[in-house]
């Protein structure tokens, strides 16, 4: 069987694709690349991450031009270059070699020890990489520079999951009343609203829709209100390849934007991480509001990782309903981007 129509193939489905290679995504927090160097893996492709002495965060293989040993457990020179831990090469701004502590003494570096470096961008307190030549941008999400607007950001975390199921997961409304009964899924409450889909704005496409959600007293923080249920304005939509944004807004006008990040470690490990933006009065601290959106995510994440394999990208596969409309746009548009 094709390895696009088979979900148990973990053959390398999304690793070698050039199209996802030449994508953005969130690999780690800002604040978690500071003074030491820190590996991370993006299409099976092993990356050491760190702050050069200009401030500004260099991406490179994670291997030594010189014999090949990790970088990442190296560390940082007074002076602020990454050394490596087998022989004490050292490296700067932009991946230079700045110091090959064996060379005579006024020998410059050999041209090629310098790190052949990857794209790397700071945006919405996320650290984003593309191991590729970038073709595409990094999702826009407006209320970043909005004042009435903060952002709250968590921690990113693995799971043993492909990131298509998990885009895949994100878009849909209909698993709310049997997964997400611990928070807010009303488990009586199956029926899903018609939907159309639409362009939303900002290059997100998606839909439009309103859920009566259950608010019990731990969900209070998020919704700002303390009734039993809570009515909630919604959309969800995608922008390619891999990025979900889900939009609430609350009868008082509360708004809560959530940006859902599913980046493949390789085709069936992920990182996870979400961005909050609310337009609150910043009373609520941030940990008491994101403890609901994490309990959320923990039910998703205990439900797909009992899904083994990549997801099938092809129409014929799996079976889908006129509620599943978006994730299936969302395929038939993955599929010409991936081509």
């Amino acid at each position: 069987m094709n390895a696009l129509a088979d979900p148990f193939d973990h053959t390398s489905v999304l690793c070698a694709n050039a199209a996802l290679r030449n994508s953005w995504f969130a690999v780690a927090r800002s604040d978690e690349v500071t003074d030491a160097p820190r590996q991370v893996t993006l299409l099976g492709t092993i990356a050491v991450l760190y702050r050069s002495p200009n401030g500004e965060i260099v991406a490179a293989p994670d291997r030594c031009p010189h014999r090949e040993s990790p970088l990442s457990p190296g560390w940082m020179s007074a002076d602020g270059c990454l050394v490596c831990p087998y022989h004490g090469w050292e490296f700067g701004d932009g991946g230079r070699c700045t110091r090959v502590p064996s060379a005579s003494e006024g020998v410059p570096p050999p041209p090629r020890a310098h790190l052949a470096t990857f794209a790397v961008a700071e945006r919405y307190g996320l650290v984003w990489l593309c191991v590729g030549r970038p073709s595409t941008g990094i999702p826009v999400v407006p209320h970043e520079d909005d004042p009435a607007f903060r952002r709250l950001n968590t921690p990113v975390d693995t799971w043993q999951v492909s990131a298509t199921r998990m885009t895949d997961n994100f878009l849909d409304i209909t698993h709310f009343p049997f997964v997400h009964t611990g928070t807010f899924g009303i488990s009586q409450d199956t029926r899903v609203p018609h939907v159309e889909l639409e362009p939303l704005d900002d290059g997100w496409f998606g839909y439009r829709y309103e859920v009566r959600a259950r608010n019990e007293s731990f969900a209070n923080a998020a919704s700002g209100q303390t009734t039993d249920i809570v009515e909630r304005k919604m959309s969800s939509g995608f922008t390619l390849p891999l990025a979900v944004r889900s939009t609430i807004e609350y009868q008082t006008g509360l708004q809560h934007i959530l940006l859902l990040l599913s980046t493949p470690i390789d085709d069936v490990t992920s990182y996870f991480t979400f961005v909050v933006w609310r337009n609150d009065d910043h009373s609520v601290p941030a940990e008491e509001i994101l403890a609901f959106d994490l309990a959320i995510g923990a039910e998703d994440k205990r439900m797909l990782q009992r899904v083994p394999g990549v997801l099938p990208l092809d129409q014929t596969t799996l079976v889908s309903v006129q509620a599943d409309k978006c994730n299936v746009e969302w395929r038939r548009r993955l599929i010409e981007f991936m081509a």
